[in-house]
């Protein structure tokens, strides 16, 4: 009996150090969580990029990289947007504004190196915005090939957070 007692406290002071426990977030003041991309942000706009805030990175964050995709494309996966090396200092992109000294843009699925809104040839598609918290800056160059970015993240991903919008034409 003493032992069941035991092992419930530990149990119970457990998942009350994790209910404190300030969750990385990624948001936008535009849109809500899975709901419509106003326009101006997509081809119909002024395709121009929305605002993003984030908070609470976790620890030992070094820089950050976001990847913005569409995984609803008909063709598959489809990359609207990839940039990197965002100081993690930086706790948010403005709409349309210029990126951070320091961020990087790789290549999306168009081949170009910038922001490309929602422009889904039919029906409903979710666009998930995705922030990585990286333990190390990435030694690449402008425009490098979006495969190229992802793979330099690998083994150095300490945190996520996604917001995802939707959009149809």
């Amino acid at each position: 009996m003493k032992r069941t007692v035991l092992v419930l406290g530990l149990s119970f002071s457990l998942i009350s150090v994790n209910l404190f426990a300030a969750p990385f977030a990624l948001e936008s003041s535009a849109f809500k969580l899975n709901s419509l991309i106003p326009d101006e942000f997509t081809c119909h706009g002024k395709n121009s990029s929305p605002p993003l805030a984030w908070e609470h990175i976790p620890p030992n964050t070094q820089s950050l990289a976001l990847v913005v995709t569409d995984p609803d494309a008909p063709a598959g996966t489809w990359t609207h947007w990839v940039v990197f090396n965002i100081p993690a200092s930086v706790h948010q992109l403005d709409a349309a504004g210029p990126l951070p000294k320091g961020a990087v843009q790789a290549q999306n699925s168009w081949g170009s190196s910038d922001y490309r809104g929602p422009c889904p040839p039919m029906g409903m598609h979710r666009y998930v915005f995705t922030l990585y918290a990286l333990d190390k800056p990435l030694s690449l160059n402008e425009g490098v090939a979006k495969e190229v970015a992802l793979d330099a993240m690998t083994g150095h991903v300490i945190g996520t957070a996604q917001w995802i919008g939707l959009y149809q034409k």
